[in-house]
């Protein structure tokens, strides 16, 4: 069985202070390259997965942090891309209500193949922070209103979450790039419980 490799471009969305640098540095060990900036308007990482013996997976993770209303260059941005997160910040209410926004445009341009939407998860970031300005059951509502494939609470800044949030999101780009319907790939926006989600199957870092 030889060996197989994959690329998938996954856009890392929301807006300017929920952390988005943050996780793509955290992910990927400071991969950046940083050419990407002066031509695309965007930070670009490369992130290697060996996600089983015979399979390597290799993310393209695009941050587009600083371009946020640089919107002559979104169609670029979302060309071809498998999947999207859309991060905002657990204490800041204006960036709960912005994801609204950004998985609306997102959804405008970018679709896969079939139609559907591409896998998106909601990250709720500085979960160690409170008070929180929402609660679980509006993300819970919103994310399921919203189309998201799940909601996930990360912290970045204590690494909580990054690397397992990052796989739930491998696993619905694989399923739904093969088109496996039997694994409900747009899922049902419900929390995912990552304490649940361990699989034997995932090297990390």
């Amino acid at each position: 069985m030889g060996h197989h490799d994959r690329m998938f471009k996954v856009l890392i969305v929301g807006d300017v202070t929920v952390g988005k640098t943050s996780l793509v540095q955290r992910y990927a060990n400071d991969s950046f390259d940083k050419h990407y900036k002066s031509t695309v308007g965007v930070d670009f990482a490369l992130k290697v997965v060996q996600w089983s013996e015979s399979e390597i997976i290799r993310l393209q993770l695009w941050d587009i942090a600083g371009q946020e209303r640089f919107t002559s260059m979104t169609r670029l941005y979302y060309r071809e891309a498998s999947a999207c997160v859309i991060m905002f910040d657990v204490t800041d209410t204006s960036t709960f209500k912005n994801s609204r926004k950004w998985k609306q445009d997102l959804d405008s341009k970018l679709t896969l193949p079939n139609g559907s939407p591409v896998p998106c998860l909601l990250l709720a970031n500085k979960s160690d922070l409170s008070p929180w300005a929402v609660t679980r059951e509006e993300i819970d509502q919103f994310s399921k209103e919203n189309g998201f494939s799940g909601w996930i609470e990360t912290s970045v800044k204590e690494n909580k979450n990054v690397n397992e949030s990052m796989r739930v999101l491998v696993e619905k780009m694989i399923s739904s790039s093969t088109g496996d319907r039997d694994s409900s790939v747009s899922g049902q926006g419900d929390y995912i419980n990552l304490k649940d989600a361990s699989s034997p199957g995932w090297a990390c870092c």
